[in-house]
């Protein structure tokens, strides 16, 4: 790469004027001395999170000119070798010489495509009078060289496909109060979330052209972010055990019987291979892997984790969406509220179940979640849970999270909300 193309980017980028978006709950701070890290799945909105902090800081009289964006899958940067980053500084430099000596605002985009990144970056923040920002698809390849590198410097932030609050926010709508008609806009819009996802982009496309472009997606992800980032050996059964993850949201996974189906369904493949490719869809933000609500390491490690997608849509191209089973993408949405928020989660397995526990080690929440609570059984599994968690856990809140408020009489002692009013009341925590 030379200084002149540089040039001729930097100048772009400079002079665009800031795409439209929408504000997101996400703000990142201006004022920190700390290099400031998002990761999360490709799509989910990290750059327009960084087009709104140019815009903010534009707004506060920073200088256009102070700052440097610069989208490393941009084709005129590939491939950039580790001795050329310096001539992002060169460049600048040459272009904006009254600015020299003046604090500069780096934007660095999908950071983790140039090599040898994090050395560049450590001695940008040392020895500039600068504040910097990256964006990133890889939690495996971030946190890695982040802690080896970037120690004490770093302070990172998750970015997940849109939250329910931030979908009506995408959507013009918003909830009044005391409003009944308000109240079945709530209902409506929460039943569209569901059927849509959560991807900015899915959610603003005209509905005929959501399913290409969840499928472009998916085989982006599939192809640069697992086959080509960890150079997998074996494709097929890579892309069967995605599928698998992605069109059953919000049930418990079982390493040996995966296992033991693809061996039966021809598939040749070791365990050893197996929690790889696991580990690879969950380091690249696809999947999260929910542990049983046990303070003992062993029992967590002994028993499986609840299998949680980062957007339920995603499996659309894979499966059809019918067969999603919505009470299960309602689980995750309940599920995927809390992770934005925090990561002390667990849940209750075996003969009684709760869907998910705040706070394993202290319970402050164990909540339940059903789309539709009227067939026995149903009502059974999740009031039964509630109620054994009673004497188990005393302290905490039981809260039955529905899509339609049940008909059945509840015990009083269980809080029965639904669903997208608990989804845009639910505190960040509950002491």
């Amino acid at each position: 790469m030379r200084k002149e193309s540089l040039k001729y980017i930097l100048t772009e980028n400079t002079s665009w004027n800031f795409p439209a978006t929408v504000a997101r709950e996400l703000e990142l701070p201006l004022d920190t001395n700390k290099v400031v890290t998002l990761v999360g799945i490709r799509r989910s909105g990290k750059t327009c999170i960084l087009y709104d902090t140019m815009r903010r800081l534009e707004k506060r009289g920073v200088d256009r000119r102070q700052m440097l964006f610069l989208n490393f899958e941009d084709d005129r940067l590939m491939p950039i070798k580790a001795r050329e980053l310096d001539l992002i500084l060169g460049a600048h430099a040459e272009l904006y010489p009254e600015f020299a000596t003046r604090r500069k605002y780096f934007f660095f985009d999908e950071i983790q495509t140039a090599p040898r990144w994090e050395s560049f970056i450590r001695r940008l923040h040392d020895t500039q009078d600068a504040q910097i920002f990256l964006t990133g698809s890889s939690s495996h390849l971030l946190a890695r060289e982040l802690a080896t590198s970037l120690r004490g410097r770093t302070v990172s932030y998750e970015v997940f496909p849109l939250s329910f609050a931030e979908f009506l926010r995408f959507r013009g709508l918003q909830h009044e109060p005391w409003s009944a008609s308000s109240d079945s806009r709530m209902a409506a819009a929460l039943s569209d979330y569901l059927a849509v996802g959560g991807l900015p982009e899915v959610v603003l496309a005209d509905a005929d052209l959501r399913p290409r472009i969840l499928k472009e997606y998916v085989d982006l992800i599939f192809y640069k972010d697992l086959v080509e980032r960890y150079r997998v050996a074996n494709p097929a059964l890579l892309k069967q055990l995605l599928k698998q993850c992605l069109s059953q949201p919000a049930s418990l996974l079982s390493p040996h019987r995966i296992y033991r189906d693809f061996r039966s369904q021809g598939y040749e493949l070791s365990k050893d291979t197996l929690y790889r490719y696991l580990h690879y869809l969950e380091e690249s933000f696809i999947i999260f892997l929910l542990p049983v609500a046990e303070r003992s390491v062993r029992k967590r490690a002994m028993n499986p984790r609840k299998l949680h997608a980062v957007d339920w849509a995603l499996g659309y191209p894979l499966v059809p969406e019918p067969f999603i089973n919505v009470g299960h993408k309602l689980e995750s949405a309940i599920y995927l509220h809390w992770r934005r928020q925090r990561e002390d989660l667990g849940y209750i397995g075996g003969k009684r179940e709760i869907d998910l526990v705040v706070n394993p080690e202290h319970p402050e929440q164990l909540v339940n979640v059903a789309n539709h609570i009227g067939r026995p059984e149903v009502y059974d599994r999740e009031v039964g849970g509630l109620r054994w968690a009673s004497s188990q856990m005393p302290r905490a809140r039981r809260i039955l999270v529905v899509g339609d408020l049940p008909e059945q009489n509840i015990p009083e002692d269980i809080e029965v909300i639904e669903a997208w009013r608990y989804l845009l009341d639910a505190p960040a925590s509950s002491n």
